[in-house]
């Protein structure tokens, strides 16, 4: 073992705060929990993928003014035909897949004005 490595694994572990639920917790923090992407709240003027798929159907067209109970698009995901529906109340501005699209999970389909 080089004399860095050494040093290193003799070193006192960093205690950092963690809040969970109102308690505060002292603790270590992983490399893998470090480098995660802090989580964002959703645009409600974009619907993306919550999962890999199939878009099979778009049943609207930019320019529409759509409620929350309109079906935009079928997308298919593990044999399974997945309704999407509007976050808000609002007109379509674009859509970005066609009947056929194969989409990646965070994709991008339709934005609202």
């Amino acid at each position: 073992m080089t004399e860095k490595k050494a040093m290193k694994s003799q070193e006192a572990p960093e205690f950092k705060k963690l809040e969970i639920q109102g308690n505060t917790y002292l603790t270590t923090y992983t490399r893998k929990y470090e480098n995660r992407k802090n989580w964002t709240k959703a645009d409600p003027k974009k619907v993306m993928s919550f999962i890999p798929g199939t878009i099979r159907q778009v049943l609207v067209k930019e320019g529409d003014v759509v409620e929350t109970t309109d079906k935009l698009l079928v997308l298919e995901a593990m044999k399974m035909m997945n309704s999407i529906y509007p976050p808000a109340h609002g007109r379509i501005k674009s859509i970005l897949v066609n009947v056929g699209d194969r989409v990646p999970k965070g994709a991008l389909m339709i934005e609202f004005e």
